[in-house]
């Protein structure tokens, strides 16, 4: 894959990982992508996940092609980017490392040396000159670790952008969902509690003349590049991306599916243009995050277990709460024998999210569906559409 005549693809591709993070599903791989500037002097971008050490140093040596490199560039320290750091110093003796005064920090503590006499430390702001080509690095603070670096190449004009605008999967595969479904998971499982640190430096990229965003995971964006822009614009700040609603519920005896799956009929035949529904405890979590997040209005059916909430649900919930869940309308289906507390539970755990409305028809499920639970789920589909969420 190569950016440009001047500028080569050096990632791998990981096909072995089944959670990356030690969470997240990633049935396609992952890849690790890093990148060599090739001027006057040569500048590598990120090295990659430890166990691709080999693979990815025998693919800087084939770029090079008998050559040193300057400098490698380090713009973020997790390990799946900063992982051969020391493997490379080690290879390339005279080549200096560029990155903050955070990461070095973080490299101490991880290779028990801060390579001192290597270090060209960089900020906000600090520029770097190869030749033909200027190196500018853009401060980009918990996007989403805090010593993260974007580096903006002032004559081919690529946003090397580290962990922003990733995704999921490993480039060689064709993803049949476009870039969109696995890159909104991958935002709000990942960053999404930082979005005002994402509008900050959407800000400061918003000055720059880019023509190709280059992560460190996924592919390389080169066309309708404010597509791209504007969707981690929404994310960040919250926004709704699609009219629709989501219907999540955990159930014990399947009563309370069959409650949640109702108001799934209801609202379809009222006209609602999408409703996802999922069972938290057999669906991806992250995708139940990623459409609570998508949709507007966000539907909660459980049951009271132990006087609270069913945990699956509580787990859920404080997913949604980690992640500044906020802008939303948040509708309540309890089921409970004897004494139901599940919707005044979930009430109180969105207690301090901003602008969370909670819709006052609630509705209790006594074991099992009746037609009272039907009209009941009829009048809050009816509150619902009147959102227009």
């Amino acid at each position: 894959m190569q950016i440009s005549d001047s500028i080569k693809y050096v990632g791998v591709d990981d096909h072995e990982i089944d959670l990356f993070e030690g969470q997240f599903v990633v049935p396609h791989g992952m890849a690790y992508n890093s990148y060599v500037i090739l001027d006057e002097k040569t500048a590598v971008m990120d090295s990659v996940d430890a166990r691709f050490g080999d693979e990815w140093l025998a693919n800087v040596a084939s770029v090079l092609r008998g050559a040193s490199p300057d400098y490698l560039v380090v713009q973020h320290m997790e390990m799946d980017h900063s992982a051969n750091i020391k493997r490379f110093a080690e290879t390339y003796p005279d080549a200096k490392i560029v990155s903050s005064k955070m990461a070095f920090m973080m490299m101490k503590h991880y290779f028990g040396t801060d390579f001192a006499d290597r270090q060209v430390v960089v900020a906000e702001g600090s520029t770097l000159e190869l030749g033909t080509r200027t190196l500018q690095f853009v401060g980009a603070p918990c996007v989403h670790w805090p010593e993260v670096l974007f580096t903006y190449d002032t004559k081919d004009k690529v946003l090397f952008s580290a962990d922003g605008f990733g995704k999921f999967g490993a480039n060689d595969y064709d993803d049949p969902e476009g870039w969109a479904c696995e890159a909104r998971r991958y935002y709000f499982g990942i960053v999404g509690k930082f979005g005002a640190d994402v509008q900050s430096v959407l800000k400061k990229a918003a000055k720059l003349d880019i023509s190709v965003i280059a992560p460190l995971h996924g592919p390389v964006l080169r066309e309708n590049l404010a597509y791209y822009l504007n969707a981690y614009d929404t994310w960040s700040s919250y926004g709704v991306e699609s009219e629709g609603v989501t219907i999540a519920y955990t159930s014990v005896y399947g009563n309370t599916k069959q409650v949640a799956e109702k108001l799934a009929e209801i609202l379809k035949a009222k006209g609602c243009p999408k409703v996802a529904i999922s069972d938290l405890a057999r669906a991806d979590t992250y995708e139940c995050v990623e459409d609570a997040f998508r949709y507007g209005t966000l539907v909660l059916a459980t049951t009271t277990y132990n006087g609270d909430v069913f945990p699956t649900m509580r787990e859920f919930i404080e997913h949604l709460t980690a992640r500044n869940y906020q802008k939303r309308t948040v509708a309540l289906i309890e089921n409970g024998s004897w004494a139901p507390t599940a919707a005044k539970c979930m009430t109180a755990m969105f207690a301090k999210c901003k602008d969370i409305t909670i819709v006052d028809t609630c509705v209790t499920v006594k074991i099992a569906m009746t037609d009272e639970t039907v009209r009941q789920l009829e009048a809050l589909a009816d509150k619902l559409m009147e959102t227009k969420q």
